[in-house]
Order: C-alpha cells, then sequence, then structure tokens
C-alpha cells in the first residue's frame, strides 16, 4: 500500500476551470487519510500559485468554492506545493508575486526521483 501520493499539475489549464478542483479535492483527501501529498505545478499551472489568479478561478457553475479554495484545503491538510523554476520564470512568478502555500521549486529530477520509490502512488491531471 503507498503511503505517499505525488500529483503533477501538467495538461489543466486556468482556462478550463471546471478541471481544477479535483486535483486539490483528492490531495486533500489523501492528506486527510494520513498520506503525505505532495502536489508539482508544471506547464501552465504554475499561474495558478500568482495571487489571485485561483481566487477568481470556480471549477463550478454554482460559484461556491474557489480553486483557491480547493487548494488551501489542500494544504491545510498537509499538501505540499511545488512547481518547475523554468515554468515560474515563464509564467511570470516570483516572490513577489506567489501565494504563501508555495513550498518551493523542484524540478523535472525531484519529481522523477519521487515517483520511482517504492510506496508511492502518482496521480497526473
Amino acid at each position: 500500500m503507498a503511503d505517499k501520493v505525488v500529483i503533477m499539475l501538467l495538461t489543466l489549464s486556468p482556462d478550463q476551470p471546471g478541471t481544477l478542483g479535483t486535483p486539490f479535492f483528492q490531495a486533500a483527501v489523501a492528506a486527510a487519510m494520513d498520506l503525505e501529498v505532495e502536489i508539482y505545478f508544471a506547464a501552465r499551472t504554475t499561474r495558478l500559485l500568482i495571487q489571485g489568479e485561483a481566487a477568481d478561478l470556480y471549477p463550478g457553475s454554482a460559484h461556491e468554492k474557489s480553486v483557491y479554495d480547493f487548494m488551501q484545503d489542500a494544504h491545510e491538510a498537509g499538501a505540499k506545493f511545488y512547481a518547475c523554476a523554468a515554468a515560474m520564470s515563464e509564467h511570470g512568478l516570483n516572490a513577489d508575486n506567489i501565494i504563501p502555500e508555495f513550498d518551493g521549486a523542484r524540478g523535472g529530477g525531484a519529481f522523477i526521483g519521487e515517483i520511482v520509490e517504492d510506496g508511492v502512488a502518482v496521480l497526473t491531471y
């Protein structure tokens, strides 16, 4: 059985907010199950780490909970948020505009190193 879940956000896009709630909901559930959870933001998904960006996106038509609310739930449950440094640079993230939940820059080598370990389940979106 896995004791860690690693999530890669790669093909999601802020342009399609209806797809953005699920990974964070699943991360919160996994963390609540006492699993270690890491979420890696790559490509355009790094934009979700810019202050205000995810707060203005809603995965549901009722607009009850923003994508940022889902992100906060996951982080408060224990999920760690990492991003590719190159993608951060490409999409304008810096120390002045990044959300406080950001846990650090980690590249492809760190991601691959995590997912080849025993006891790790990998989800990609």
